[in-house]
């Protein structure tokens, strides 16, 4: 036996499939994909337990419990672990930077399971009644921390820029004429009185029958030498 008499087992191996080359190949004109449909059309791509259309299974099975969207997930940090680290202080990032957590989550939450012979300084965001108790008595101390605020970037677009960074303005004062103030606007008082017409339009007004009246008489005398 040589180089030459080696081959791959029978059936290992197989031809390239060729689509499209022309009805003899057997794959010609639609390339094996059907007439008409959505796998037939380029770019088809099915989500994840999607069923045609049909209730999906995830959706026909029934739900029990409480799931709550808005809960808090610890890292979770036991007293056996604190143990084995060289540092005296412990904090989330000393334990990011150990490697002991890959993500502090919601934050760090100390547990009680095993023992803790040296004094240590733990800061940590909730710490359980029993390992409380045993870092205290093998004399270390314990710091809470607040609760990390998770930080929301919001892409604001430039309109929304400039309003940010334009000065509010002020509000705008009324008006006040020479030697007046301006009064506030508001309801009319019970007492204010009815605005009475000017001088000149009463004088005019009553001058109006006076002069009907000469003039009917000039008409009647006219009329009376006629």
């Amino acid at each position: 036996m040589n180089l030459s008499q080696l081959h791959p087992p029978a059936g290992s191996r197989h031809r390239r499939k060729r689509v499209g080359r022309g009805p003899g190949s057997g794959l010609g004109k639609t390339s094996g994909r059907g007439e008409k449909g959505q796998k037939s059309r380029s770019g088809y791509r099915r989500r994840r337990g999607f069923e045609g259309g049909q209730m999906p299974l995830i959706r026909r099975v029934p739900k029990r419990g409480f799931h709550n969207l808005f809960r808090k997930e610890f890292a979770i940090v036991n007293v056996g672990q604190l143990e084995k680290l060289a540092a005296d202080e412990v904090t989330p990032q000393s334990l990011l930077k150990g490697g002991v957590l890959s993500s502090l989550r919601d934050g760090l939450k100390i547990l009680g399971d095993g023992e803790l012979k040296r004094p240590l300084k733990v800061s940590a965001h909730r710490v359980s009644k029993s390992a409380r108790e045993k870092i205290e008595a093998a004399g270390g101390t314990i710091e809470l921390l607040s609760a990390p605020q998770p930080v929301r970037q919001v892409a604001a677009g430039p309109r929304a820029q400039q309003s940010a960074a334009a000065p509010q303005a002020a509000p705008a004062k009324a008006k006040e004429t020479k030697g007046e103030k301006a009064k506030p606007a508001g309801k009319p008082s019970a007492k204010a009185k009815p605005v009475e017409p000017k001088t000149a339009s009463k004088k005019a007004a009553a001058a109006k029958p006076a002069k009907d009246d000469a003039k009917g008489k000039a008409g009647g005398e006219a009329r009376k030498k006629k």
